[in-house]
């Protein structure tokens, strides 16, 4: 009778399912996952535990501290029990709704489970190899051709450093050792360039001045990667958005600013009062947006929203990149307010103490880098942003003032417009108005 073929039918088989295996929690034990702690949220990092493996936790109690895209918060146990294992050490990062954490029970062993949603995750990109190439690793030798000098042939020596491969006969490689001369600087003149004994016979170094060292540096190349945070990921993401799909065009002015600051001193001059010029700008800027809504728009494929409620976001550098808290009704603060909440915002964003609904819904932003000592500038729009004004430094120099040259002080200004919903008129317009404002504080108050 026919023998059955076993090793075929062995090869046959399919490889195992991803859903053969079990992953099914232990009764009452809860799994925590990474939380979405922001609209923006994609990964989170473990910015530190709490609660160590073993420790006891109740409902309510904070568990870790995650750094989210915008801030570090606190997030808080949903669930009692003790903390049987933490999935995200401190410094890693996971992706939203990953194993962060285990609870349940005192001295519940999650072995079994955490190996088989290890060896789910494993096979889920489970591969077969099909071939396996094997590769000579072997060198290839090429006999080169003899020396002419030399009576022999000669093999070719291989001098590698870091940067280039020198070729060059033994017996050459040996007279330049005994001369000390260095095999870099000599040019071959055997088959393709190698280095040969005649070479060696007939250099001549080329030495420097004799008042000039030669010169041996004494640092080494460093460098280090420094991993990527969740706040500059997202800001790499959202500027390149930004800017690849907003057309993004600039209107450049430079204001007179020798009222602004006559009006701030006086004004500072009031018990209790301190308004910077930044504060001048925020206000200012809120009150031409009322009268031009176009530029405090935001576009959607169908339509384009005009915002009649004016939300101004000003942009605050912190260690990790930027930030943008909001400063809600600005049109309708008064100056020592506007101020007030800007500082503490700034030292809010700094200790990354903001909440993220403080970095939502503007509809109009502000950078300054007057501070800095930068005279103009350029800003990418912060969608979902109609347009971004960028502030420089106020600075003295010669202008024109009734026919005559004197010293002023001015300031220049770029608005960037997404020009699919501000056009080129209307961007002047708004610059229009607020030149207005600037230049006539009073008008700040009235």
């Amino acid at each position: 009778p026919a023998t059955e073929d076993t090793s075929i039918r062995e090869e046959s088989q399919p490889e195992p399912s991803i859903e053969t295996q079990s992953t099914a929690v232990p009764e009452g034990v809860e799994v925590v996952k990474m939380p979405r702690l922001s609209d923006t949220m994609e990964e989170g990092t473990v910015a530190s535990w709490l609660k160590n493996v073993g420790d006891a936790v109740e409902e309510g109690e904070i568990l870790a501290e995650i750094e989210t895209d915008k801030a570090t918060m606190e997030f808080e146990s949903f669930y009692a029990g003790e903390l049987l294992h933490i999935g995200v050490q401190v410094g890693e990062s996971a992706a939203v709704d990953s194993l962060l954490a285990i609870i349940g029970p005192s001295g519940t062993d999650v072995t079994s489970f955490l190996d088989a949603s290890a060896n789910v995750s494993s096979n889920s990109s489970y591969t077969v190899e099909k071939e396996t190439t094997t590769v000579n690793t072997q060198p290839t030798t090429t006999p080169e051709p003899s020396d002419p000098v030399t009576a022999a042939a000669a093999p070719v020596v291989s001098i590698e450093n870091s940067s280039e491969r020198i070729m060059a006969s033994p017996l050459a490689k040996k007279m330049a050792l005994e001369k000390g001369i260095d095999l870099r600087q000599v040019q071959g003149s055997g088959e393709h360039g190698r280095i040969v004994k005649r070479d060696i016979e007939q250099f001549v170094p080329t030495s420097a001045p004799a008042s000039v060292r030669a010169f041996v540096p004494k640092g080494q190349e460093s460098s280090e990667d420094v991993p990527n945070s969740q706040m500059r990921k997202v800001i790499a993401k959202r500027l390149a958005e930004s800017k690849f799909n907003a057309p993004h065009y600039y209107l450049s002015v430079e204001f007179d600013m020798d009222a602004a600051i006559a009006f701030r001193k006086q004004y500072n001059e009031l018990p209790d009062t301190k308004i910077s010029f930044n504060d001048i700008v925020v206000k200012a800027t809120a009150l031409a947006l009322k009268k031009h809504p176009q530029v405090n728009s935001r576009w959607f494929d169908d339509r384009m929203q005009l915002n009649h409620h004016v939300h101004i976001g000003v942009a605050v550098a912190v260690p990790d990149g930027l930030v943008v808290p909001v400063v809600r009704f600005a049109d309708e603060m008064a100056l020592p307010q506007v101020g007030s909440q800007v500082k503490d915002f700034a030292v809010r964003a700094r200790d990354k103490k903001l909440a993220p609904d403080e970095m939502e819904g503007s509809t109009f932003t502000i950078s300054n880098l007057g501070m800095f000592g930068i005279d103009e500038f350029t800003s990418i729009i912060n969608q979902p942003n109609s347009a971004i004004l960028s502030v420089g430094a106020i600075v003295q120099k010669p202008v024109v003032k009734d026919g005559e040259i004197v010293v002023g002080s001015t300031m220049k200004l770029t608005l960037a417009c997404d020009h699919r919903t501000v056009d080129g008129a209307t961007g002047a317009q708004f610059l229009q108005t607020l030149r207005e404002y600037i230049e006539q504080p009073l008008l700040l108050v009235i």
